[in-house]
């Protein structure tokens, strides 16, 4: 995939939202060149579930492909020397490190912007580069809870539940590609470089648009979470994940009415349209008590039939065999750098009706850091040297 062929993005990224951000830019055909410390970045290094793959962290290959890896000790002279001539040549810088971090090292905006007019300087904060919370820890959780995203999960009779999945950092890496790729486009009009910068607590209100929209124009309702199984405190009655015989079934924006057809309930098939808020409680608990008589399998037909917007419940373990996933190839096994298989989920969209391809499967520790110096001009005695220092690494096995 060539759509940013020629683009240079030099990624001081760690942890989860600015990784994946910047492998956004690396699937799309951008040459990400992933600076790290020569002990490795913390997401390499630490992995959820504790789970590494050949030694590889499972937070580094979601976050790491297509991506050449540079290690540099930015705190030694010959270190920052090295980024100084990278960044005389880079498109884009990537950084998400607490505000001020890059002042420190003489990397800031302002001193870039002055060296390079062309380049695109991206930040991804927790909160902001100013304000009261800018230093506070910008973690998906932690949004999770100052958002009111969990506040407004799970059932009324329950307590705030945070999403299982961290929607919040992945959707703020969405967030991050696509405001460098308006920069950039605007570059290619203008000729002039710009700041962008996203944060985590705005990501996750946009992840609430529509309900938050409501909210603050006056919509209100008795629970801020659903009753029964209803799914949000703003949807109408049945919108929710009711047990069944043997597992569980979605329902979601099909009329009372129908829905009690397709259920064979007389006293929701006479509700209206206009019911499915008023009385959604009642609705709520209609839909428990009858769901649990049958199998998921026996409810299917009727739930086509009636032309109800259902879904059976899958999990994790479903996920590779369903058969539109399958078609759409949205998981890649292939074999990883340290000659494992490793199992990686695809680039999110197609283009002319491909979908990039992994190039580069998350690579070792500075893997590529000899190739990028000698890209630099570097000669191989000086390499040496800075590796014998400890201002650069890369991994004996490619001495």
């Amino acid at each position: 995939m060539d759509l940013l062929a020629g683009i240079k993005v030099v990624s001081f990224n760690h942890f989860l939202a600015g990784p994946l951000g910047a492998q956004i830019l690396a699937d799309l055909g951008a040459d990400v060149i992933a600076l790290e410390p020569p002990e490795g970045a913390f997401h390499r290094n630490w992995a959820v579930a504790n789970h590494f793959v050949g030694g590889q962290s499972v937070n580094f290959l979601s976050t790491g492909r297509n991506k050449r890896s540079l290690a540099v000790d930015l705190k030694s002279t010959a270190g920052r020397e090295v980024v100084a001539r990278l960044l005389r040549g880079a498109d884009v810088v990537m950084e998400n490190f607490r505000p001020g971090t890059m002042e420190k090292l003489g990397l800031g905006y302002e001193a870039l912007r002055e060296a390079n007019p062309r380049l695109i300087y991206a930040a991804a904060y927790g909160y902001g580069s100013s304000g009261p919370y800018k230093d506070r820890p910008g973690q998906d959780l932690l949004l999770q809870a100052l958002s009111g995203l969990a506040a407004r999960t799970g059932r009324a009779d329950g307590p705030p539940t945070p999403v299982g999945a961290v929607v919040v950092d992945q959707h703020a890496a969405m967030i991050y590609a696509m405001a460098i790729l308006a920069a950039l486009f605007s570059r290619e009009r203008t000729g002039k470089g710009r700041l962008v910068e996203v944060n985590l607590f705005q990501a996750a209100l946009d992840l609430q648009t529509e309900a938050l929209t409501a909210w603050v124009n006056g919509a209100r309702a008795a629970s801020p979470r659903g009753p029964g199984g209803i799914a949000s405190w703003f949807s109408g009655g049945p919108y929710g994940i009711y047990a069944t015989a043997d597992g569980h079934l979605a329902l979601s924006m099909s009329p009372p009415g129908v829905i009690g057809q397709a259920l064979d309930v007389p006293e929701l098939a006479a509700m209206s349209e206009g019911d499915a808020f008023a009385r959604r409680e009642e609705i709520a608990r209609l839909v428990t008590e009858r769901l649990p008589q049958r199998p998921t399998a026996e409810w299917l037909p009727g739930l086509e039939k009636h032309k109800v917007w259902h879904a059976p419940m899958q999990d994790y373990e479903d996920l590779q065999s369903d058969p539109q996933l399958q078609h759409l190839g949205a998981f890649i096994t292939t074999d990883g750098a340290t000659g494992h298989p490793v199992t990686l989920i695809s680039h999110p969209a197609r283009y002319d009706g491909e979908v990039p391809r992994v190039r580069l499967v998350p690579q070792p520790l500075g893997a590529q850091s000899r190739d990028i110096l000698a890209e630099l001009g570097f000669t191989p005695e000086e390499m040496e040297g800075m590796k014998r220092d400890g201002a650069v690494n890369w991994p004996e096995a490619l001495a």
